[in-house]
């Protein structure tokens, strides 16, 4: 095997909320991204970063922004002058997490263009930034919640319409920009505005485990890992490996599914119920209990699934007061879906 230093998803203890939000949105990009709220040592980072041994692979150009050539609504403009000159080339890449640093400035994050190579030429010269990479890809920001306010907008915006645009001074440049954001965050150090959280598909709050034996098995496996990082990921290779295949089958399952009319139903009175406004919730709700479903090996989506995941889109919508419980109690839930 070759060398990996990354830590197995599949070595991963607990956490099953976290992971299966990960899962799901790779399944579905479209859900909206995850936004893993929880104490440090929490094992936030390790999940995203380990996701992306699962991922799959993408045919694209040869572009800087890795174009799909089968979507030829959806190309940069150098893709779109190489078709219609007939000599646009692909490439197979493994799709891969992008991390944004907290540092990064507006122009770091969108691109530049060169006015004076306008000027001069005629032409325009895009230098492209992180969401030119991220693009196809996962674009992971830990502590998102100390990025600036308008930095979050404006990868939120880029991610809702799936494209970067990008104008200076009359001049404008715009490429495919579609990606699942993943942001982490510790709520000790400040929280998100609701209008940013709400842009999120998903969120899901984090604890260290309190039970003795669980801990003491995330201590072993991690000390097994650091130890020798390759012969602890081939001995996770197998469950690895499973996983990828059944992640497969669920986006494969995703093209062809259906839509029980009671789990659509029960999509819309659960908003109803907790106090959710707006109509992403509902949406939301029904693409992740259909990438549930899918990943569950079933092609139609019934209610039950959308109880499973219920509790991953609505909390972080529910309307609250600022010393509400900021989760949907489970129990309650249940309670709910069977009175229904």
């Amino acid at each position: 095997m070759g060398s990996r230093t990354g830590f197995p998803f599949t070595a991963i203890v607990g956490q099953n909320e976290m992971k299966n939000a990960l899962i799901l949105n790779v399944i579905n990009p479209s859900i909206g991204g995850v936004l893993i709220r929880g104490e440090k040592g929490t094992a936030k980072s390790t999940a995203v970063r380990s996701l992306a041994e699962l991922l799959p692979q993408r045919t694209v150009s040869k572009c800087p922004f890795h174009c799909v050539v089968s979507q030829q609504d959806d190309l940069c403009p150098y893709c779109m002058e190489s078709l219609e000159s007939g000599k646009i080339e692909e490439e197979t890449v493994n799709m891969r997490v992008v991390e944004l640093p907290l540092s990064a400035t507006e122009d770091r994050v969108t691109g530049t263009l060169d006015l004076e190579h306008a000027l001069k030429t005629g032409k325009r010269k895009f230098e492209p930034g992180v969401l030119a990479k991220a693009n196809g890809n996962i674009l992971y920001v830990d502590e998102v919640n100390l990025l600036d306010d308008h930095l979050v907008d404006l990868l939120l915006d880029a991610a809702a319409m799936g494209r970067n645009y990008v104008e200076r001074e009359g001049v404008s440049f715009s490429h495919p920009s579609k990606f699942i954001l993943i942001g982490t965050m510790n709520p000790e150090e400040g929280d998100l505005r609701p209008q940013l959280l709400d842009r999120f598909g998903m969120a899901v709050d984090v604890k260290s485990e309190k039970d003795v034996e669980t801990r003491i098995e995330v201590i072993k496996r991690r000390l097994e890992f650091e130890k020798d990082p390759d012969a602890f990921n081939d001995k996770y290779e197998e469950e690895q490996e499973i996983l990828r295949k059944r992640m497969d089958t669920a986006k494969s399952l995703l093209k062809e599914m259906k839509i029980d009319d009671e789990a659509m139903r029960t999509a819309v009175e659960a908003s109803l119920y907790f106090g959710v406004d707006g109509h992403r919730a509902d949406i939301t709700l029904l693409k992740s209990a259909s990438a549930y479903a899918a990943f569950y090996g079933r092609g139609k989506t019934i209610r039950e699934d959308v109880a499973s995941i219920a509790n991953l889109v609505l909390t972080h919508r529910m309307r609250r007061n600022p010393f509400q419980e900021s989760s949907i109690d489970a129990e309650e839930l249940n309670k709910w879906i069977k009175s229904i």
